[in-house]
C-alpha cells in the first residue's frame, strides 16, 4: 500500500469523510504550502495534549475549568446535560442558554455495552446534590438511545433529588433521529424557549 493509499484511509475512516473525499483531501495536502503541512501536523500532533475533558462538565477545554464554568455571569441555577462534549459548542452558538453544563460522556446502549454506569451520572447527581441547581434541562439527541438516557436521568434525579428540581426535556425543533451537532441555531434558540416538563 503506497503512501497515499494510507493517508486516503486513514482520513476515510473519519466522520462524515468517504474514500473520495479522503482522496481528494491527501490530494489537497500534498499541494500545500510546506509550512501550512508543518502547522497542520504540530496540530494534530499535539490536540490530545492540549485539549481535554473539563473536571466539572465534561466539555472540551484547555484550562481548568473550562469557561463556560468559570464565568462567574452564567446562570448558576440552571444545568443543560448533554451527551458529548460537542454538544456544548452546539448550543452555545445559539447564544440562547446561559446556565451550566453537564456531559454524560455517551448515551445508554445496551447493545454496545453501555450501561448508566459507564456515564457521567454519579457526578451529575453530586452537582445538584449541592444545592445550587433548580432546573436541569436534559438535552440528549431525540433518538431511541437519547430518550431512554433522558427518562433514566429523569427518573434518577427526582428519586435522588425530590420534587423541588424541575427537570425539563428540550422541546420540539429537533428532529427525530437528528444530532445536537449538525442542528441550526434557529432550531436550537427554539427548542430551548419552548421546553417542557417531563
Amino acid at each position: 500500500m503506497s503512501a497515499l493509499d494510507e493517508i486516503t484511509e486513514t482520513f476515510s475512516r473519519l466522520p462524515g469523510i468517504g474514500r473520495k473525499s479522503a482522496f481528494r483531501i491527501a490530494n489537497h495536502l500534498l499541494k500545500a504550502d510546506p509550512f501550512f503541512m508543518q502547522r497542520f501536523s504540530r496540530q494534530i500532533a499535539e490536540l490530545q495534549q492540549r485539549i481535554h475533558a473539563c473536571p466539572v462538565c465534561g466539555a472540551w477545554t484547555e484550562s481548568d475549568p473550562c469557561p463556560v464554568c468559570a464565568d462567574t455571569a452564567r446562570d448558576a441555577t440552571v444545568l443543560c446535560v448533554v451527551e458529548q462534549p460537542q454538544d456544548v459548542s452546539s448550543i452555545e452558538s445559539s447564544h440562547e442558554f446561559q446556565g451550566l453544563f453537564h456531559v454524560l460522556g455517551g448515551v445508554i446502549n445496551p447493545l454496545e455495552g453501555i450501561g448508566p454506569d459507564q456515564l457521567r451520572i454519579k457526578s451529575l447527581l453530586e452537582r445538584v446534590r449541592s444545592g445550587t441547581v433548580k432546573e436541569v434541562i436534559i438535552a440528549t439527541n431525540p433518538t431511541v438511545e437519547g430518550d431512554t438516557t433522558a427518562l433514566y436521568v429523569q427518573r434518577i434525579l427526582q428519586e435522588n433529588c425530590g420534587p423541588q428540581l424541575e427537570v425539563t426535556r428540550l422541546a420540539s425543533g429537533l428532529p427525530v433521529g437528528g444530532d445536537l451537532e449538525y442542528a441550526d441555531r434557529l432550531t436550537l434558540a427554539r427548542s430551548f424557549r419552548g421546553r417542557t416538563r417531563f
